[in-house]
């Protein structure tokens, strides 16, 4: 997650990223895939949830 969130700083180097963690690019955009994939469905509302029904009643 740190080196997915520095490679997302404003004015980061991808490449530099990369090189100082020791992984290829590749791997970081598959990181960073899945990270953006995991927040996404954390974000979304659950209208199923217990939870939810609850605070509406």
């Amino acid at each position: 997650m740190n080196i997915v969130l520095e490679g997302m700083a404003p004015g980061a180097n991808i490449s530099e990223v990369c090189r100082r963690h020791g992984i290829l690019q590749p791997q970081y955009y598959k990181w960073r895939e899945a990270f953006m994939e995991g927040g996404l469905t954390a974000l979304q509302s659950n209208k199923n949830s217990s939870r939810e029904k609850e605070l509406e009643k």
